[in-house]
């Protein structure tokens, strides 16, 4: 029954460390097995593999109708060369049918291109949401290092884009493979009996035209290769950069009240522009990179143009060819060639399909084997006991692994034994670092050794130093984790009287920003009335009354020592709540 006040520990405040498990060896193909595990056993699997049918379908069709246009060139301008006005005007009905079938099947293809993205992207997205948001993991990920830093970028920019360039790309390559499947056979029969004279010997070169078509194709991908090799990290690093300066003005735009009472414009404002500046020197870097590439894929485009005439004509001129079929060659020399040119024509969107497949997988993995990794570094053990009470034994608790050395641990000695209903304060020593115990006792902290053996997890309830509210309606907001509808009317608004909030007992339906619509005593109650109406056998305070006014922090203590059936530990130090006479508990800093 972590709650509404559990949401927001200030964990990363406290404990920054360089746990970095996305860092671990994860190359290309773990990263495509992983992504394709998830997607099949994701809900939209059967329905986008539906929608691949169907693309499949149509895919075939087009190529199909192409191939027939390619035919069509022959008769054409055959008719055109012969100045057959009948034949020209019968191939121009021919090629208005097939043009429409085209017209048509490029639509539905448009259509399905995009359902399929819009699938890709429903799975994909929910799938991390649901990694993401499992019990206490996105916290544990945010004290994991770079890898948990700025979530949101890898949830919705990077699940975007590679949910659209896997579609858009997969679509393409099958859509190239079938291409060149269908017109590399028309290349061959007709270049099969190619030859040419050389030094009074015939030479001949079955299928000239088909090799032609490869070392053409083959060349420029190469080249491109070499040209554009530093994309896909360039685009890997934008994605970083990117997130960075969308935190930083959300950072800003949450705290304008505390940065405009200490005039601290100028100092976002620098920090903003370095942002930028970060931004705008990859990007600076990228434009270089696919300048470069331009130069690539530009020219083999231009010369493209007159490349299949080239290669056809010793074809044309030793006779073997009619004009007509000349044109049918070119035809199909142009599509052998868009499909071996796709590499090319697409290294780009591959770049940073490549950077998202990194970026999203990297997080889905960490999430996946955050507590593998964690608890496999960890000598504490916290368990569930069967006597009702809260016992700690010999308990250490030390900073991360790889923390800066500026963090302080604890040590709590011997055995610490907290039964149902009693009052502690947990205090000690102010070089030991309170908060760790927190943690540990939610579950949220495994670095240290010793034994934690709690009660019931749903008979508690963990209230940190900053407590979080939904944007959603006061109604829920009360009763958050649960449904609104699990408390009536009547419960809601005695819970606020009790706290002191009468005067929200009308806004129940109201929505708002209450982290900015309450001042910080307000907020503090509200969280009480949550409890009362959560009613835990077990509370645990993070030293939340401590910043507070005296007179509110007596008011609060004394509506808690009212859940007379709840045992409270408030770890760290009040005067009000030493005021309901606690058993007190002394923290040892670590040595």
């Amino acid at each position: 029954m972590t709650g509404i006040l559990m949401a927001q520990t200030d964990a990363t405040a406290d404990q920054p460390t360089e746990f970095d498990i996305g860092n671990r060896e994860f190359g290309f193909y773990a990263q495509l097995k992983m992504m394709a595990g998830a997607f099949w056993t994701s809900g939209v699997r059967n329905r986008v593999l539906l929608l691949t049918v169907a693309l499949l379908t149509v895919i075939l069709s087009t190529v199909y109708a192409q191939y027939r246009l390619n035919h069509w060139n022959t008769p054409f301008y055959n008719a055109l060369e012969q100045r057959d006005a009948p034949a020209f005007f019968e191939q121009l009905k021919v090629f208005f049918i097939i043009a429409g079938s085209l017209l048509i099947l490029n639509v539905v293809q448009a259509w399905l291109n995009q359902m399929t993205a819009l699938r890709m992207r429903e799975g994909l997205t929910r799938d991390l949401v649901d990694q993401w948001m499992k019990p206490g993991r996105a916290l544990k990920l945010a004290n994991s290092g770079p890898i948990g830093i700025n979530p949101d970028q890898r949830l919705h920019e990077d699940a975007r884009n590679l949910a659209e360039l896997t579609t858009s790309l997969a679509i393409g390559l099958v859509n190239a493979t079938i291409l060149l499947m269908s017109f590399i056979g028309v290349l061959w029969v007709l270049s099969a009996d190619f030859s040419f004279t050389l030094e009074g010997r015939e030479i001949a070169i079955p299928g000239y035209m088909v090799w032609a078509a490869l070392i053409y194709a083959g060349g420029a991908s190469l080249l491109s290769k070499v040209v554009g090799r530093k994309l896909p990290g360039l685009n890997t690093e934008r994605y970083s950069k990117e997130a960075e300066l969308r935190f930083a003005l959300m950072h800003t735009n949450e705290h304008l009240m505390a940065i405009t009472l200490a005039k601290g414009e100028e100092s976002e404002r620098q920090r903003i522009q370095a942002a930028i500046s970060a931004v705008l020197v990859v990007l600076r870097r990228m434009a270089l990179a696919a300048t470069n590439l331009t130069w690539v894929s530009a020219g083999f485009g231009w010369m493209t143009t007159i490349a299949p005439i080239l290669i056809a004509a010793p074809v044309y001129f030793n006779g073997t060819l009619s004009f007509g079929g000349l044109m049918m060659a070119v035809g199909a020399f142009n599509q052998v060639n868009t499909a071996l040119r796709w590499y090319i024509d697409n290294f780009r969107p591959i770049a940073d399909w490549k950077a998202a497949l990194y970026r999203v997988s990297m997080f889905r993995r960490a999430l996946c084997t955050l507590n593998t990794f964690t608890e496999a570094e960890s000598a504490l053990t916290v368990t569930v006991g069967d006597d009702g009470n809260l016992t700690i034994r010999d308990l250490t608790l030390t900073p991360a692994l790889a923390s800066t050395g500026t963090e302080r641990g604890l040590h709590l000695p011997e055995e610490t034994v907290i039964a149902p209903g009693e009052r502690v304060m947990i205090n000690g020593d102010p070089n030991a670092n309170r908060h760790l115990l927190f943690m540990a006792l939610a579950g949220l902290w495994q670095f240290g050794s010793g034994e934690i053996r709690l009660p019931a997890p749903q008979s508690m309830l963990f209230i940190p130093q900053k407590g979080y509210f939904p944007d959603a309606t006061l109604r829920e907001v009360l009763a958050y984790p649960h449904r609104a509808t699990s408390y009536g009317d009547v419960q809601m608004t005695e819970a606020l009287v009790r706290v002191g909030l009468a005067n929200l007992a009308d806004r129940l339906d109201t929505r708002d920003r209450w982290e900015r619509v309450l001042d910080e005593e307000d907020q503090a109650r509200l969280r009480l009335a949550n409890a009362i109406l959560l009613d835990p056998q077990w509370i645990i305070i993070d030293d939340a009354l401590e910043t507070l006014e005296p007179a509110t922090q007596r008011e609060i203590a004394s509506i808690i020592d009212e859940i007379a059936t709840a045992a409270i530990l408030y770890i760290g130090r009040s005067e009000a709540f030493l005021g309901l006479s606690p058993r007190q508990v002394h923290l040892q800093p670590l040595k």
